[in-house]
């Protein structure tokens, strides 16, 4: 009698359960997450890139004042050789390296210019593209929220319905019993398990004879000894 009223129990315990796991998994509130995920992402990777650009701003304005130093220092060397020509072969060729590496590293420090400027160009496009996704999404999210909010809201009042019956149900079986019930629940659910054909129905294990026999007794509680679960008898 004692495990009817606990199999009976178990019944409106797992319907509840099942009820608030379906909850979880809605399809609005898996839309929901989602789009709060990919919210989320989006602002940090706005935020790496504006990162990206601040250091790329101070790299570029660095860059640009050692290029207008060494134009100004070619525009000096250019207008010492033309105003104060070369004594001779072995002058004429130290200013001439003089420019030469100049010229080099002019050109060194335009083309990582280049280089920035079109990086520069590519990061904001990027973070365009990103603005224009996250706002496309954020109107899909407000949109998801108020008709997830309304089936939520739905959805809490009849499991908090379903948990007080439960909790009425509860108060029909023995407290002992209950709490093994609700300590076998912690690892194995259901926590009860018919027995069929002499086998658990849990984890479909043979059992021994001896514990067949203890069912059939109805002496005391039995528990399988493979899964744990409380072994029920149905009379089927």
């Amino acid at each position: 009698m004692q495990l009817d009223t606990l199999w009976q129990f178990m019944q409106v315990d797992m319907e509840t359960d099942g009820f608030e796991a379906k909850m979880r998994q809605s399809e609005n509130r898996q839309k929901l997450v989602k789009a709060r995920d990919f919210l989320k992402d989006q602002q940090a990777n706005m935020k790496r890139l504006e990162n990206d650009v601040a250091v790329m701003q101070d790299r570029l304005a660095a860059v640009e004042d050692e290029a207008a130093r060494l134009e100004k220092l070619l525009e000096s060397a250019t207008e010492n050789f033309n105003n104060n020509p070369p004594a001779n072969a072995e002058d004429a060729e130290k200013q001439a390296e003089a420019v030469a590496k100049l010229l080099d590293s002019l050109q060194r420090y335009e083309a990582e210019l280049a280089k920035m400027r079109k990086d520069a160009d590519t990061k904001d496009r990027q973070q365009k593209e990103i603005r224009v996704r996250a706002a496309k999404t954020k109107m899909e999210f407000d949109t998801l929220k108020v008709a997830y909010d309304q089936e939520f809201k739905a959805d809490t009042a009849k499991l908090q319905d379903m948990r007080a019956h439960t909790e009425q149900e509860a108060k029909k079986v023995d407290p002992a019993l209950l709490a093994k019930y609700r300590s076998i629940k912690q690892h194995c659910t259901p926590p009860m398990a018919k027995l069929v054909n002499g086998q658990c129905s849990g984890c479909f294990m043979s059992l021994p004879s001896a514990t067949l026999l203890d069912i059939k007794n109805g002496d005391r509680i039995v528990e399988c000894d493979n899964c744990g679960r409380i072994l029920y008898d149905a009379g089927d």
